[in-house]
């Protein structure tokens, strides 16, 4: 009881509020009753109404002396209700020289509280693909999990992996950053890359901070839910199983490719990709967010060594296929020479079902936005190409075709993740989950991509010259 008792020691300047807020509060109730029926204030015994009555006097009938002393007890209320926000904005948010207002602090964690009423998403793969799905969506939900894969072993994080024996941090560190909830100091420290130093150069701030967490937790997964404390994310990021995996391909050739970082660069079309060893654990908090979740994504990103990984852990196809949510593949928009040169809409679905089975998605969302020629040109050369979109090859694999514009206009063409995100909801608001959700959340949400969509269209808009 003592820390209740130091609230109200001198110079807080916080009691004088307090009691301006149960007084007005009591008036409030007293002018509501008056204006209701005075039989109840009868009721509630011979004082209260003797004080009633000197405090308004016989100037007016009582419904309307009621109505004035609720509007005097409402504004009262009102008033201490704003100091004390104002109290504790000046206490918990903190404004200064290089910091954001308190204004603008507090309106982020309205923010993060609306966030938090948002559906439940599953987001799956690796790469640079998943990052930018996670940048769409934590705009609806902080209702996120990405489940990762950890297969990787190539570049900083494989050395790492090598080294200090650790399931490869880089994807993961990618996500952790797309989810944060503002852009800060923070986020670019964890992005990164030392470019100079014999025992630095080439690895990632990121990387060697989620190393030295795993060596003071002990545990990779605790090491990973302290970083995301770290940067204060929207969501969490979940790798797909805590085994130190290896990615083996079988070439259509008879070849065997045995390295996630060596697939890409053999040479030839993958027939099928496995994991050594065969039955890693899954990670209990991915099965249990894939069951509860309101939709689930699959990609965008490199199908055989990004989004394939994941389905091969025993229990996760299986449990993304038994989920009565939307199932969702977000199909790349140009080919990869090394995994998939030639690759329709329908070939990366077939890979797909191929490996995680019937029932691995409900739905295949493709982009339609057309990419410039001198920029398909400059793709040809590295061996990648616009991915083909067949419709009825699509349809005959029992699969939804959803066709929208999707990326943004660049140099590189990637995903755009405010489009991604609203088409991902649009395709949640249309299945409905009211398994666990109230017609409120339902309204939330449908008017947050409303708004969204509707600022979108004023960016997009042409300006006049002169205006």
């Amino acid at each position: 009881m003592n820390w209740i008792v130091r609230w109200l020691y001198p110079g807080l300047r916080l009691k004088r509020w307090l009691l301006l807020f149960s007084l007005g509060l009591f008036v409030t109730v007293a002018g509501l009753t008056m204006t209701i029926d005075w039989r109840i204030l009868l009721a509630m015994g011979g004082k209260l109404q003797y004080w009633v009555y000197l405090s308004t006097g016989r100037f007016f009938p009582l419904p309307l002396q009621g109505l004035v002393i609720t509007v005097l007890g409402a504004g009262a209320t009102a008033l201490a209700v704003d100091r004390i926000i104002r109290w504790l904005a000046d206490i918990l948010l903190p404004a200064g020289p290089g910091t954001e207002s308190r204004g603008k602090m507090a309106r982020r964690a309205l923010e993060r509280r609306y966030l938090g009423r948002g559906p439940r998403v599953v987001a799956v793969g690796g790469g640079t693909g998943l990052p930018v799905m996670l940048r769409g969506l934590k705009e609806y939900t902080s209702n996120l999990t990405a489940v990762v894969t950890v297969a990787d072993d190539g570049g900083s994080s494989g050395q790492l992996r090598r080294e200090f024996g650790i399931l490869p941090p880089g994807d993961i560190r990618n996500c952790l950053v797309a989810l944060a909830d503002t852009e800060s100091l923070m986020d670019r420290l964890f992005l990164h890359r030392f470019e100079t130093g014999n025992a630095l150069a080439g690895h990632n701030f990121g990387n060697l901070f989620i190393l030295a967490m795993t060596e003071i937790t002990g545990d990779f997964e605790e090491a990973v839910r302290k970083s995301s404390e770290v940067l204060a994310i929207r969501g969490r990021v979940l790798p797909s199983t805590l085994h130190k995996v290896v990615l083996e391909a079988r070439m259509k050739d008879g070849r065997i490719v045995r390295g996630e970082s060596f697939i890409g660069h053999s040479g030839g079309p993958i027939d099928r990709v496995r994991l050594i060893p065969s039955d890693p654990s899954p990670v209990e908090d991915v099965l249990t967010a894939i069951r509860e979740a309101d939709a689930i994504v699959l990609g965008p990103g490199s199908l055989y060594t990004s989004i394939i990984p994941n389905l091969l852990v025993p229990g996760v196809a299986e449990a993304i296929r038994q989920s009565p949510a939307p199932k969702i593949y977000v199909c790349n928009v140009m080919t990869e020479a090394g995994e998939t040169p030639g690759y329709g809409a329908a070939d990366h679905l077939k890979a797909l079902l191929d490996h995680g089975g019937p029932g691995i998605a409900d739905y295949c969302l493709v982009n339609t936005e057309p990419i410039p020629p001198e920029t398909i040109a400059r793709y040809r050369e590295e061996g990648a190409e616009p991915v083909q979109v067949h419709p009825d090859r699509i349809k005959a694999l029992g699969v939804q075709l959803v066709a929208d514009s999707l990326i943004h206009q660049a140099d590189v063409v990637r995903h755009d993740p405010d489009r991604l995100g609203a088409a991902v909801m649009r395709l949640l608001l249309q299945n409905r989950p009211t398994r666990r959700s109230w017609p409120w959340d339902l309204y939330l949400w449908t008017e947050r991509l409303r708004v969204r969509e509707q600022a979108a269209a004023l960016e997009d808009e042409p300006v006049e010259e002169g205006r």
